[in-house]
């Protein structure tokens, strides 16, 4: 009896070992940004990302490869989103619902599509556990954070929990490096000098607005210590009173281009009020290309910070091309050099001749 007693433990013990082994080695337990404790598969080659920049972040860890589907909001507009332009291909993969702000996905065409994870942004713990219960595929919530400086605890975050998901965890910390790297160039450039005033206009806000539409805590403006007019008003993103401007008289103005042609028919329409602005007396107003789409596309706002830098300080960017440099991070970011691509839709870098609707390119 003790022997027939001894083999059973033995074969139970064995079977437990061997059941813990394949635990181990076919699943992985995660904890997403949201803080639900999840068991992802450990070999992920299907997956689908779903809500605000999710995609781009697949994009930026260099796992286009092993994307099935997308939703139809980056497939039919791909304007200001440099990871599209870099990878048109995704462009024809199935549809995985209609995307955009607040839309969840069409759960019945992810599930024809198989995937081992589901990337999702922008949903709290209700709806991502909702959807993976109906689905039964993981769903692992990824953050964009709130961008103040270039420095994201949370992007951070999500790239290396995505990296950790798609075994490509070096690529993730060469990523976080490269952003970290550049701010801290952009900070050893101007970090003895007290900085111009400027004020930011134009900025997409649900939706595209005029020389109003500003942002206090332009994460550009900090990291080159340039003192933001508007600074004083504690929001994320705010619509001032244009006639503010004439009392701040920035140094520097700059349009977000995704607004220009709001701005462009305002100075039509009132072409007194931007005559008064010191700015445009000085031809010192300059256009940038638009980073909020479909939330931060953080290699625009890198190159737009070089671009910036070049024009506020251009002693201490005497070496920078902001084209080339531009080119540079699109490459490493999304494996193309999608400048050109960007100034055909928005017109790029330059100088805004608002007299003539024109932009006069500064290098």
């Amino acid at each position: 009896m003790r022997a027939r007693m001894n083999v059973l433990i033995i074969i139970i013990f064995y079977l437990g070992l061997i059941t813990f082994g394949e635990s181990n080695s076919n699943v992985l337990k995660i904890t997403d940004l949201l803080g639900r404790n999840l068991m992802v598969p450990n070999d992920v080659k299907r997956v689908v990302a779903a809500g605000p920049g999710a995609l781009r972040i697949l994009v930026y860890l260099n796992a286009t490869d092993r994307i099935v589907g997308v939703e139809d909001f980056e497939k039919l507009r791909p304007y200001g989103r440099p990871y599209i332009l870099a990878h048109q291909e995704l462009r024809d993969l199935p549809t995985i619902g209609p995307g955009g702000p607040g839309k969840l996905p069409n759960l019945e065409e992810i599930l024809k599509l198989k995937p081992d994870v589901i990337f999702m942004t922008y949903i709290d713990a209700r709806i991502a556990d909702n959807i993976q219960n109906k689905v039964k595929i993981p769903v692992v919530v990824l953050s964009y954070g709130s961008l103040k400086t270039f420095e994201d605890k949370a992007l951070f975050d999500s790239l290396k929990l995505a990296g950790k998901i798609l075994n490509e965890g070096d690529r993730a910390e060469r990523i976080i490096s490269f952003i970290m790297g550049i701010q801290k160039d952009l900070e050893n450039r101007v970090k003895d000098s007290s900085g111009p005033t400027a004020y930011v206009g134009g900025i997409g806000y649900k939706g595209l607005h005029g020389i109003d539409s500003t942002k206090p805590n332009y994460p550009i403006f900090n990291v080159l210590k340039i003192k933001n007019v508007a600074s004083a008003i504690k929001e994320d993103h705010v619509f001032i009173d244009k006639e503010k401007l004439l009392v701040w008289q920035p140094d520097f103005i700059f349009v977000d281009e995704g607004g220009l042609n709001l701005v462009e028919k305002d100075y039509l329409e009132n072409p007194e009020f931007y005559e008064f602005l010191n700015a445009f007396k000085e031809k010192k107003i300059y256009g940038v290309l638009p980073y909020n789409y479909y939330t931060t596309n953080i290699g625009t706002v890198l190159a737009n910070a070089y671009f910036i830098g070049k024009i506020a300080y251009p002693e201490y960017f005497e070496d920078i091309d902001p084209i080339k440099k531009a080119d540079e991070i699109y490459k490493f970011l999304v494996g193309e050099s999608v400048y050109n691509e960007m100034k055909k839709q928005f017109g790029g870098f330059g100088r805004l001749d608002l007299k003539k609707g024109s932009i006069i390119p500064v290098r």
